[in-house]
């Protein structure tokens, strides 16, 4: 073409998570059963909605005109004032429900957020990230997104000294990124680091951003303590939504909750630049928005999450007594969400490893697309060719570190033995070839 039309930041946008259903895929046409460990979607996975949740829905399809229409750009009005009341009952930073403004899901929270940075903002993010907040930052500043290190030897926590510094020699970074629960790693961040966090934001004058979908999935020692307990005066935004607790994924329900807008007015400026490219759009779905107060108020809802939680926390403990004795890997025991990101030990992978695959056509296609890539996506391909187990590399996930991300999702416990089962034998094998 006679001018360039791809965007400066278009090669930030992978996402390794969905990028190896391809591979997947062709697996598949040559004979080989694929379990889909990669991807984050209760219902995928087979889990079954609650009946008195399908309820809550029929109920208002069938009764409710209104859920049929167009929401308010921010979001339905008693759905924001109820949420409102949530926070405020938990105590911390106080909000209402002009500071709330609902998206299409978190991804289209994510992309608008990052899209209306000013170009030369950036945000400094955990690594190993989540491949929708890594990308949308870089493809924003048309560079490689900027990480902190998260540290399995220090169960996943960022290293406050190192994330101090990163910030006070970049003076581009103008915002901090959290996830907590984490995705990919499971771990629920401390009050005393999440405390730390802020009062780097606070010392360097940055606003803060907490990715809080799983929040109300957390099955560990660590109590989760959101955004609002510990930000005090610091400008910040909470993103939540329906996708993993409830769980509903096709919802597309999401929201970003706005704390302290009035203490910054350039915060206060940015805030109302996404309210307004949401008007843009018109609104956010409107049938979820309906539902959320009646499935958040039900009296069957704390005892779906706490029978949530106990499902994950036994597989969380099967998982780590599967790989306690593999000479090579670190597992640190996931405390929330639904992850586990075991870490080969620094020298373990080396690019001649292999796994025996005794289809020929499913060999030569993984000996081909294993060249040049980085060690653990070859054990990822190697392990999907030979055992069909679809996990995601760590390297794929803007991290330093050799390792794979895994969900605890699979609903039949029998199923899920014989995946850990299978996965833990192979790592072995692969490390022993």
């Amino acid at each position: 073409m006679r001018r360039n039309i791809v965007h400066p930041g278009a090669s930030e946008l992978t996402y390794e998570i969905r990028e190896i259903v391809a591979v997947g895929e062709r697996l598949k046409t040559l004979g080989v059963p694929v379990y889909w460990e990669n991807i984050g979607d209760p219902i995928a996975k087979g889990r079954q909605m609650p009946q008195w949740i399908k309820d809550i829905v029929a109920d208002l399809v069938a009764n409710d005109d209104s859920s049929w229409g167009y929401s308010p750009t921010k979001g339905i009005l008693a759905t924001r004032q109820f949420i409102a009341n949530e926070r405020n009952a938990e105590g911390g930073v106080q909000i209402t429900p002009d500071d709330i403004l609902f998206f299409n899901g978190l991804g289209d929270a994510i992309q608008t957020t990052f899209m209306y940075l000013h170009s030369s903002a950036r945000v400094l993010g955990p690594s190993p990230a989540y491949p929708a907040h890594s990308s949308a930052e870089g493809a924003h500043a048309k560079s490689e997104h900027l990480t902190y290190d998260l540290l399995p030897e220090n169960g996943w926590l960022p290293d406050l000294e190192d994330l101090r510094n990163k910030v006070k020699y970049n003076p581009n970074i103008a915002g901090i990124l959290i996830i907590n629960p984490d995705n990919p790693t499971g771990t629920v961040y401390p009050e005393e680091t999440l405390r730390g966090m802020i009062d780097i934001a606070r010392e360097f004058d940055l606003f803060v951003i907490s990715d809080e979908i799983y929040s109300r999935i957390t099955y560990g020692e660590t109590k989760m303590v959101p955004l609002s307990a510990v930000l005090g005066d610091v400008p910040g935004m909470a993103m939540k939504g329906l996708s993993k607790e409830i769980p509903w994924p096709g919802s597309r329900c999401g929201w970003v909750e706005f704390y302290n807008k009035n203490v910054d007015s350039n915060f206060a400026k940015f805030a109302k630049s996404l309210v307004d490219a949401k008007q843009l759009e018109v609104c956010s779905t409107t049938l979820p928005q309906k539902a959320l107060p009646r499935i958040f108020a039900h009296s069957n809802y704390q005892a779906h999450l706490a029978g949530v939680a106990d499902e994950y926390a036994g597989k969380a403990d099967f998982l780590a007594d599967a790989f306690a004795d593999i000479d090579g890997l670190t597992l640190v025991k996931p405390q929330g969400a639904f992850y586990a990101s075991p870490t080969f030990d620094a020298g373990k992978l080396r690019n001649d490893q292999t796994l025996p695959i005794a289809d020929e056509a499913v060999r030569a296609y993984i000996e081909e697309i294993v060249t040049n890539v980085p060690n653990d996506k070859r054990f990822v391909y190697y392990l999907l060719g030979a055992t069909g187990i679809c996990v995601v590399p760590l390297s794929g996930m803007n991290s330093r570190l050799e390792g794979f991300r895994m969900t605890l999702l699979e609903p039949d416990e029998e199923v899920f033995a014989d995946i850990v089962e299978r996965l833990a034998t192979a790592i072995k094998e692969y490390l022993e070839s």
